[in-house]
């Protein structure tokens, strides 16, 4: 394994069935899936839950071609959409069919520029694309964005967090015992049950500990220090 790639990279998702997800949601994935295109969607979360991840998954599992933007960089750009997102937009897909943009941390465009432009960018490449905004919060997205997409909230109900923690444990030791990595189970499940449903803080924390060549109590008393 390359040691010099993040593992919430090397290990994303790669399907509906990798996600660890409410299955509610899974399923709503899997009839966008099986209808075969996918609409403007608003994914909305806390951080490290998996929403790009998901909105790679539909993109790849429907061999669209996609572009992914961060709106708290370059999104908040009005010259972003004039000309990185218009030629991409206009350029025929590589693989025929539609063409995604994903607007990662979309609540971070520009309200007053970014985003109204947005509105008509949509309307206007509307036949040949299709927008998957993802966001902590919500409401800093403007209704007219919010009524051209559907809404998917990755709100996670207490009966559900054991299961999920349950899936993410598993997750994290076949990612340990693959990089060779000695670990204590319970310092893992404590670190879990800390930051879930944060999945890309505990797979960058066990990264970062990692390198000592053991996951042991020692990191917990590290980490309630930095916290």
């Amino acid at each position: 394994m390359n040691k010099d790639i993040l593992w919430v990279e090397q290990y994303r998702p790669s399907t509906i069935d990798d996600l660890i997800l409410p299955e509610e949601i899974k399923s709503t994935f899997r009839e966008i899936i099986g209808q075969e295109k996918i609409p403007n969607l608003i994914l909305s979360g806390s951080a490290g839950v998996g929403k790009t991840s998901a909105a790679m998954v539909l993109c790849k599992s429907l061999n669209c071609d996609y572009i992914i933007i961060n709106g708290s960089d370059e999104g908040r750009l009005i010259e972003t959409l004039r000309n990185k997102l218009t030629q991409y937009c206009s350029a025929v897909s590589m693989s025929g069919g539609r063409k995604v943009v994903i607007i990662d941390e979309a609540d971070y465009m520009t309200p007053d520029s970014v985003q109204p432009g947005m509105r008509g960018f949509m309307e206007k490449f509307s036949s040949n694309c299709s927008f998957i905004f993802t966001c902590n919060f919500k409401n800093r997205i403007i209704e007219p964005i919010h009524s051209r997409c559907a809404v998917i909230d990755y709100r996670i109900k207490d009966s559900d967090k054991q299961k999920l923690a349950s899936e993410f444990m598993d997750r994290c030791i076949l990612i340990l015992t693959e990089n060779n990595i000695a670990y204590e189970e319970k310092v893992v499940a404590e670190l879990i049950m800390k930051h879930l449903p944060d999945f890309r803080r505990v797979l960058n924390e066990l990264q970062r500990y990692s390198v000592s060549g053991s996951i042991d109590s020692g990191i917990l008393l590290n980490i309630s220090e930095r916290d």
